[in-house]
């Protein structure tokens, strides 16, 4: 007896296929196997069957279904194989050897593969794990979320296994296949961007470098048309290795027609698009590349050459690169820092990390600090902070960008900040390159032997930060993001300075700053009781502070009385164009669809703790799913990781989330600036 789950729902015994009846029961059939030797709740089945309001009579529904499924396994013979439905109180498990289920043999099979260190091993384990396969997973069953949520699971390690198989022929040098492999499943995953990387690396080394590149560009469209990003890492990392390649004339096998026959790339000019994050890396002409970032020549913007040798030199000096001898500089070195943050108060130990990592020379790098922390906890007023307290220690000129990571609108392209840098350097703006990756190796150049500080300010990602590094020993940065930013940590060694929120005595004394110490001094009960309903959030004290400075005569204490309701709290802790809704607002609008999803189902916890089966229970996750949303909300400081397998949520957060659900359920409603700002409040 065997039961599948990849293509459509169907129990065989030999040649026999049972029959199993309507879309619900093949459903019920499909929970049970998605959790073999697991007991499955009554609800859980109700709330997978139903998308809308279940009737009445779910439960007797349920149960019927039940009953028909242990008849027909009966019928099947199920017994000789230990197959066994039982019945325990509300719950149901389906008793029996998990290898008969098509999905826990694919697991097995893929799991044994090593595409990398046994390749030749890996190619038939994978292509028997993939020729399980019959068709979209879970077709038959019904269209409801939970079960929408596990199709998409299973398809999201059919996809892996795809991959890892064409890295294995791709290790055998077997590229034609990997081409061949990889192409049908990018047509149909076209913003998968490992998979279209594996893609257009195969392609390359089949000599087919054009086809490549047109892979990137064509993914690059649609990632910006559809979801409004740029490529990610792993995209780009495949397009500048193939750029680098080109560049330095390497080997590549020659084409052959099974080459052209797999994979033929299709569709659209790649015109007028960006490489990576920024401006798209292509010649004059349209067909070669420009030299990548590193290289000793950078073109500029109209085709001309920005080094100091004619038009066309690779081997030049970028101008105003002579660092040192002050050439290029355009006045006094650049101040580009906002004013201090107003009021600030605390971060002692925060101060002395970031001075402990900036000023560290001894590696013979340039430092680089990460200050991460949730939305609305200071990270802004921070950074600022330290870089006025520290300006003398950089005479050549401080540097700050807000990148708008988490802001309304469009974040900030490397271009566009690498272009204001350039020009606060004194570079004329007609040698501007026009290249991100030009303007970058020209930034690099000319701050080479300054003593610069760089402060980069709501950073959303990595890949939006690394073109903005300088590389000069004596230059310093520190970035400031409402994620974690562990791509830096792991290529670039940041040194990650998280801020936390405030507790009751700095929280007291942010209030007594705002409003004068007479006024908290008079209610210190309440003071304690307005940072608990702050959550501790410097930005939601400041909001609070606002509203009493515009009703001098309230006490403390009404206003805690007023956010107690928690209808009125996110709309009390705002101000004008500033609040905690709105920033949460943006840190929520970064998420994808399902983890905001599970976000929202996080905020029904009752008390804001919770543990990765809680959340999966709330959320209908399948528990790998779980965790990965997990661990990205704890990335961007949505959820906070206390100790292993313990998760917290804010109050904020919560009310928050839940607010969302209850009028839009899809956690997109209205606008608002989020972003961390340049006014020393993030």
């Amino acid at each position: 007896m065997e039961f599948s789950l990849l293509g459509p729902i169907a129990v065989t015994t030999g040649s026999t296929e049972l029959s199993l009846g309507p879309a619900k029961r093949r459903s019920v059939l499909a929970l049970l196997l998605l959790q073999p030797n697991t007991t499955v709740p009554l609800e859980q089945l109700i709330d997978s069957l139903w998308e809308d309001e279940p009737p009445e009579h779910a439960r007797t529904v349920v149960q019927g279904h039940v009953s028909r499924l242990r008849a027909t396994l009966a019928e099947g013979g199920a017994e000789a194989y230990g197959i066994e439905l039982t019945t325990h109180g509300s719950a149901y498990l389906l008793r029996m050897p998990e290898e008969l289920i098509d999905a826990h043999r694919f697991g097995e099979l893929v799991a044994l593969a090593r595409p990398e260190a046994a390749p030749a091993d890996a190619v038939p384990l994978l292509r028997e794990a993939l020729g399980l396969w019959r068709g979209p997973a879970l077709t038959g069953t019904v269209t409801s979320p939970p079960f929408a949520a596990a199709a998409h699971a299973l398809e999201e390690r059919r996809l892996t296994a795809v991959e890892a198989l064409g890295r294995a022929h791709g290790t055998l040098g077997e590229h034609e296949q990997a081409a061949a492999i990889l192409y049908s499943a990018a047509v149909n995953h076209p913003l998968r961007e490992g998979l279209i990387a594996g893609l257009m690396r195969a392609l390359f080394r089949t000599g087919r470098q054009s086809d490549a590149l047109e892979w990137f560009h064509r993914t690059r469209r649609l990632l910006n048309e559809e979801l409004g990003v740029d490529p990610g890492e792993r995209l780009r990392g495949a397009y500048e290795e193939i750029l680098r390649a080109e560049a330095a004339g390497g080997e590549r096998a020659k084409p052959t027609s099974g080459a052209r026959a797999a994979g033929a790339a299709s569709g659209g000019s790649a015109g007028g698009g960006r490489a990576g994050a920024s401006t798209e890396s292509r010649s004059a002409t349209g067909g070669g590349p420009r030299p990548v970032p590193g290289s000793t020549g950078a073109e500029g913007s109209r085709g001309g050459d920005a080094t100091s040798g004619t038009a066309g030199t690779r081997t030049g000096t970028p101008d105003g690169a002579r660092a040192g001898s002050g050439s290029g500089r355009a006045g006094a070195a650049p101040r580009l820092l906002p004013r201090p943050p107003a009021r600030f108060l605390g971060r002692e130990d925060q101060l002395t990390a970031l001075t402990a990592v900036l000023t560290d020379r001894a590696t013979g790098e340039s430092p680089l600090a990460v200050v991460a922390g949730p939305a609305g906890v200071g990270k802004t007023a921070c950074a600022v902070q330290w870089a006025h307290l520290h300006a003398g220690a950089f005479p050549d000129g401080q540097l700050f960008a807000d990148l708008r990571g988490f802001g309304e609108g469009d974040e900030a392209s490397p271009a566009e900040i690498l272009r204001d840098f350039l020009l606060a350097l004194g570079t004329p703006p007609e040698r501007v390159p026009g290249s991100a990756q030009a303007a970058s190796a020209l930034f690099r150049s000319l701050v080479a032997e300054r003593r610069l500080l760089v402060v980069l300010d709501n950073a959303r990602s990595s890949a939006q930060v690394r073109p903005l590094l300088p590389g000069g020993p004596h230059c310093a940065t520190v970035v400031t993001s409402r994620s974690r930013l562990d791509g830096l940590v792991a290529t670039d060694c940041a040194r990650p300075v998280g801020l936390q929120t405030l507790g009751h005595e700095e929280g007291a004394a942010l209030l007594g700053a705002m409003l004068g110490p007479e006024r908290v001094a008079e209610d210190p009960a309440a003071a304690r009781e307005l940072v608990d309903l702050c959550d501790g959030l410097p930005l939601a004290l400041r909001a609070a502070a606002a509203q009493l400075t515009a009703r001098p005569r309230w006490r403390l204490a009404r206003l805690a009385a007023a956010l107690r309701d928690e209808r009125r709290r996110l709309a009390l802790l705002s101000a004008e164009d500033t609040g905690i809704a709105a920033a949460l607002r943006m840190s929520v609008a970064r998420l994808s669809a399902d983890d905001a999803q599970l976000l929202s189902a996080l905020a029904t916890s009752a008390d804001g703790h919770l543990n990765a089966s809680l959340a999966a229970a709330l959320a209908g996750y399948d528990p790998e799913r779980t965790q990965d949303g997990l661990d990205r909300l704890a990335e961007m400081h949505l959820v906070d990781e206390e100790a292993t397998d313990v998760y917290t949520i804010s109050t904020l957060t919560q009310l928050f989330a839940r607010d969302e659900r209850g009028e839009s359920g899809d956690g997109k409603r209205g606008t608002g600036d989020g972003s961390e700002g340049s006014d020393g409040r993030g």
